[in-house]
């Protein structure tokens, strides 16, 4: 590690008076865990837009209430709704079986009646990108990658581009629909969902997502098949519901002094529809809401602790957009968010690392016994902290182990048993260290003049 990062973290050696409470988290923490078990089992997936996650956000409201939090409510939004429907995957031809699929959200109906057509392989978007104009007119294109895990997550940006973009811009070759490796790690017969983009001027069209050992499968369909077309009948039925309501769940510890501007501490409620969504999003809500708790039964702190449990995130970050907006007047202190599973947390980031070396060094040092290394990357905040960004202000990112997250995402198998409770009360210790140390703090965060 960098000396000047062991020196930085090693400024404050006190142990702050709210410490005892992160101690205890990681000992026999329960809170957390309480709420994904609670909401996954009473209300399971949470679709945005539909009934479920309606019915999501009167589940959290309840249990933020009967957890001592105050101005508990829903913020409402209306939102473009996709609902899936009949998904099935089949080469027709030379080498005759089926498929796991799974549609992309905003993706087109195949109608009830499915279509079959020539398969064109990309190993790589780079590959399609490539292809010659109407060169796909009347055929499937099937776009694969090579994802790999790491701990930061950071291959899911190389093989994001085969969901967020193939499909338009195989649609605008004239491809009929696409069919894409998932976007995802494990080698179970489980497809990954997700959201594509279709281009301004692109008709949308079908795609969906095959799970990864099918991929593979394909894969040595096109080695072998020695020039022979391959064939593909898909059917897929999704449909557009048009504009339907969603929210925003807000809840707030009311610190001594609620003139300060509010610790914002976020995760999104809502889930996709294939798994009861345990690691995305539900353990990070209850993790924030944990962090509050323990925060809070230290005595009540100097500044508001504000959680933002927001809506509709998976298919547009539609929540955090409408809170930025309902919201830009109002000064957040600074904005941290949980979204990406529920395993150790083992680096942090701030964007005032250096603007602001002492609040860095203190909360190096309030972490640094749970395992977590302090950086010099700078923080651009979670999904949802669209407010904070759009107000320029301060961020924290609490990076969590995502070494299996790819495994899990998007999938059914996003599922409560997936979370390890040990990690999870470290994540919870963690957080309960840091909000605690943000929340007690009255000098305004120093942010360098590019911020």
């Amino acid at each position: 590690m960098n000396k000047s990062l062991l020196a930085l973290a090693a400024l404050s050696l006190s142990v702050p008076a709210h410490a005892d409470r992160a101690d205890l988290a990681l000992e026999s923490d329960t809170i957390a865990w309480d709420f994904v078990e609670g909401i996954t089992t009473e209300v399971g997936p949470r679709m945005p837009g539909t009934e479920q996650e309606a019915r999501g956000r009167v589940w959290a409201m309840q249990w933020l209430r009967a957890n001592g939090f105050a101005n508990v409510a829903d913020e409402p939004f209306d939102m473009p709704t996709w609902v899936r429907g009949v998904e099935t995957a089949e080469v027709t031809a030379p080498f005759a079986q089926p498929m796991a699929i799974t549609a992309l959200s905003t993706t087109t109906s195949t109608g009830p009646e499915g279509l079959e057509a020539e398969v064109v392989y990309f190993p790589t978007y780079a590959d399609l990108q490539a292809a010659e104009e109407g060169s796909l007119a009347g055929k499937i294109a099937f776009v694969s990658h090579d994802m790999r895990r790491a701990q930061d997550g950071s291959h899911y940006g190389f093989a994001g581009p085969a969901r967020w973009m193939a499909p338009s811009l195989a649609a605008s070759k004239g491809a009929m629909a696409t069919v894409i490796r998932s976007v995802g790690t494990d080698s179970h017969r489980v497809p990954h969902t997700g959201t594509t983009t279709f281009a301004e001027g692109v008709k949308p069209t079908p795609a969906g997502a095959l799970s990864n050992p099918d991929a593979d499968t394909l894969e040595r369909m096109f080695a072998r098949a020695e020039g022979q077309p391959i064939r593909m009948k898909l059917v897929m039925t999704p449909r557009d519901l048009g504009m339907t309501r969603s929210g925003n769940v807000v809840g707030e510890i009311t610190g001594r002094d609620p003139s300060l501007p509010p610790v914002l501490l976020a995760c999104h409620l809502d889930s996709w529809d294939l798994g009861t969504g345990a690691i995305d999003d539900g353990a990070g809500c209850g993790i924030i809401a944990a962090a509050a708790k323990h925060v809070a039964a230290q005595g009540q702190p100097l500044r508001t602790i504000r959680v933002l449990f927001a809506g509709a995130e998976e298919t547009g970050l539609w929540g955090s957009k409408a809170y930025s907006e309902a919201h830009l007047d109002e000064p957040i202190y600074v904005g941290l968010e949980s979204d990406f599973g529920a395993d150790r947390i083992w680096r942090f980031e701030t964007n005032f690392t250096a603007s602001d070396s002492a609040l860095y060094a203190e909360l190096a040092a309030s972490v640094a016994r749970f395992g977590v290394a302090p950086t010099r990357i700078a923080a651009t905040g979670g999904a949802d902290l669209n407010l904070v960004r759009d107000q320029k202000g301060p961020l924290i990112d609490l990076q969590q182990d995502g070494t299996r997250y790819f495994d899990l995402h998007h999938t059914a198998d996003d599922t409560l048993d997936k979370i390890d409770p040990v990690q999870l009360r470290q994540n919870v210790a963690v957080w309960t260290a840091v909000v605690g140390v943000l929340a007690n703090r009255a000098e305004p965060i120093v942010l360098s003049s590019g911020n």
